[in-house]
């Protein structure tokens, strides 16, 4: 049956981790004006709450948004793939040929509508149809477009002070809170000599070519919550002293030296005195005979887009970075510099058409690196994380605005990640507890609140398109929990988690902190998944098909009795069968044997628990859900319990188009504006 459009032109507004709890605080202290007027202009429920898909987490939430298929249809069952041969180790997962749904961009361009997938992580990429109206930019991990492929050097802070007897280079070092900006002994803090490791493990090219990734998170040190929120920095010490040997150094200005490419490549600096005497900016040169320097750093302001050379495993490239000045003295006694991350400038791989790349470079700029260094250290998450990602997501509406008004695009599927990443450094901050109680609940929560006002910013940017026949929705995947108590090491999305299965008798460790898979009847692995280890399935079984559903019942079973020691309180929420998995859309191959949640009150920032959870200081897992403009009621309020599978019916409904072929939710008929 064909349906006459209601719209002719509509814009997702995905914003990663953005919860509606969080959202309405800020609403009523009046620091959302941006979300307001969708609202206002729109149709929501009163509570902004949308039923996020399980697990909690990004690449599922996305798929479900793009396809209308819960997780157990899809495919796409966590943020990694458990491994076909091993049962102790997962694999890449952010690949569109993973996903067995039909995604709706799909039918989009099926129909006629040059439509644009711009950073939609989990089933974007590659492109899943070969229609020429059908464009990709990347999707293959959340962060930041370009984040997983053209990483070539990674953040550095540089202090040169007079004190400071040679230039001195440490590679990811791992600072602990409150050890001053100067240290002597960098050399014994280095986490180790490949200063982006973690990068290439988590999304390089090896990831994605499915190789196994093996981890074992045996305990609270092992969690994402501790190692996310020390995100290691190299750190150069360098000498200031007179300027010495310039081809053009003004008057007064004195040097430092700073070391990028693993610390074979060297740039001369120079600080700089303003007309009153005092030094107020930094200006780095690539070289003491140069005449001009190729950036000029103010204090007080982050500069972006600069390009210089980098060179990795022997090959230089130009790449794109970011400076600030974290502390220059007037004296000119002391700097403390930042650097980004450096982007490969030419790396056009994740998008499609190639072409596409070149073109917003030209009308729009370099892709900005975003930091990823603060956690615990608040002062470089209020002076270097948020401002980056600022910079960021100003750049990424600037590549939407003009890609809508310039390419004539009918359809966009957007996806920003800024609230989620922050969330990954410091959201567990927001309440001071046991393993860190040496930071401040409260600076936390106002930086938590500053990327929500960052985020209205942005939002902010599409509104004049309701003037211009479009609708627009704005969509999260997943909200981001401040915990109330330390999680046990259960749910840990990123590997095998022993303790508690331990603890239960279900895995057993050797002396060398390997899995016996001689005694080992069962794993948890992933966000909420427990295996069997069965005979005749996996190479390493010994149980009994005949006994697995007795196991799986004594397993459940105890999982429920576990408690925290703690608070002697139980910690486990739900656990349910693969085959009654189908009541949660968690059943089917891709899904474990046994399907579980953390209890509300014990999760931690999501992925482990279902998205009705709530958490400290105003934040809960659940998603967040606005519709505005053509097709959609003003000023409306709807009681319906709206469910992320709703929302690709919903756009096929706007649009006129057919579902995609695995659709399993309903539009959302009560916010339309005419009736089906």
């Amino acid at each position: 049956m064909k349906r006459e459009a209601m719209t002719k032109k509509l814009l997702v507004l995905g914003i990663d981790g953005m919860d509606p709890e969080m959202t309405k605080k800020l609403l009523a202290e009046g620091r959302m004006p941006n979300v307001q007027q969708y609202i206002d202009r729109g149709a929501a429920r009163e509570d902004l709450h949308l039923l996020g898909a399980i697990p909690t987490i990004t690449p599922p939430c996305w798929t479900t948004l793009a396809t209308g298929a819960y997780p157990g249809t899809h495919g796409i069952t966590c943020y990694w793939r458990q491994s076909p041969d091993s049962l102790d180790a997962v694999v890449y997962n952010m690949d569109s040929r993973h996903c067995t749904a039909e995604q709706m961009w799909n039918v989009t361009t099926e129909a006629g509508l040059k439509t644009l997938v711009w950073h939609w992580p989990g089933s974007s990429w590659p492109p899943s149809s070969n229609s020429e109206l059908l464009s990709v930019v990347d999707g293959t991990q959340p962060g930041s477009v370009n984040m997983g492929v053209a990483q070539l050097d990674w953040e550095k802070i540089i202090v040169a002070t007079p004190e400071i007897a040679e230039v001195k280079y440490a590679p990811r070092v791992e600072k602990a809170a409150g050890v001053g900006c100067i240290m002597t002994d960098i050399e014994d803090m280095v986490v180790g000599d490949n200063d982006d490791e973690m990068m290439e493990l988590w999304w390089g090219d090896e990831a994605r070519k499915g190789g196994e990734i093996r981890t074992y998170v045996t305990c609270l040190d092992d969690t994402e919550m501790m190692i996310g929120a020390k995100v290691a920095y190299d750190i150069i010490n360098s000498p200031l002293k007179a300027a010495e040997n310039w081809a053009n150094a003004p008057e007064g200005a004195k040097e430092f030296t700073i070391l990028t490419s693993g610390g074979i490549m060297r740039r001369p600096a120079l600080i700089l005195r303003n007309e009153q005497g005092e030094y107020d900016r930094v200006a780095i040169y690539k070289n003491k005979k140069a005449a001009e320097p190729f950036v000029v750093i103010p204090k007080g302001e982050m500069v972006s887009g600069i390009i210089d050379d980098v060179t990795k495993k022997e090959e230089t490239k130009p790449a794109c970075r970011s400076y600030k000045i974290l502390e220059l003295n007037p004296e000119g006694t002391m700097v403390r510099l930042w650097i980004s991350n450096a982007l490969d400038i030419a790396n056009d791989m994740l998008w499609h058409p190639a072409t596409l790349y070149q073109d917003i470079i030209n009308n729009v700029g370099h892709v900005p690196p975003v930091s990823l260094i603060g956690g615990e250290e608040n002062e470089l998450v209020r002076e270097i994380f948020e401002p980056s990602w600022d910079i960021y997501d100003q750049w990424q509406a600037d590549c939407l605005e003009y890609l809508i008004k310039a390419k004539d695009y009918d359809v966009v599927f957007s996806h920003l990640h800024n609230v989620d990443c922050a969330g990954h450094q410091i959201w567990h901050l927001g309440k001071t507890l046991e393993p860190w109680k040496h930071t401040d609940e409260k600076i936390y929560q106002g930086l938590i609140e500053k990327f929500y006002e960052q985020t209205d910013k942005y939002l902010g940017r599409f509104l004049h398109l309701l003037d211009e026949d479009w609708t627009i929705l704005v969509v999260s995947d997943h909200g981001l929990i401040i915990g109330e108590n330390v999680p046990p090491i259960l749910g840990e999305y990123g590997g095998l988690n022993t303790k508690v299965m331990e603890e239960l008798g279900y895995t057993v460790m050797t002396a060398d902190g390997q899995v016996d898979w001689s005694k080992t009847r069962a794993v948890q692995i992933r966000s909420n998944y427990i295996y069997i280890n069965l005979k005749g399935r996996d190479k390493t079984g010994i149980v009994d098909p005949a006994d697995k559903y007795d196991l799986e019942e004594q397993i459940i079973s105890d999982l429920y009795n576990y408690r925290d020691a703690a608070t002697g309180k139980r910690v486990v929420g739900i656990c349910l069968r693969n085959k009654d998995g189908v009541l949660l859309g968690v059943n089917g191959p891709e899904c474990g044997d046994i399907f579980f949640s953390i209890e509300e009150g014990y999760n931690r920032l999501h992925g482990d628990s279902i998205s009705t959870s709530t958490g400290y200081y105003h934040s809960s897992v659940s998603p967040i859900f606005i519709a505005a403009g053509q097709g959609i009621k003003q000023n409306f309020k709807t009681e319906r319990t709206i469910r992320q599978v709703d929302v690709t019916p919903t756009i096929a409904a706007l649009l006129g188009t057919r579902f995609p072929a695995q659709c399993e939710g309903a539009p959302i008929y009560q916010i339309l504006s005419e009736e089906l």
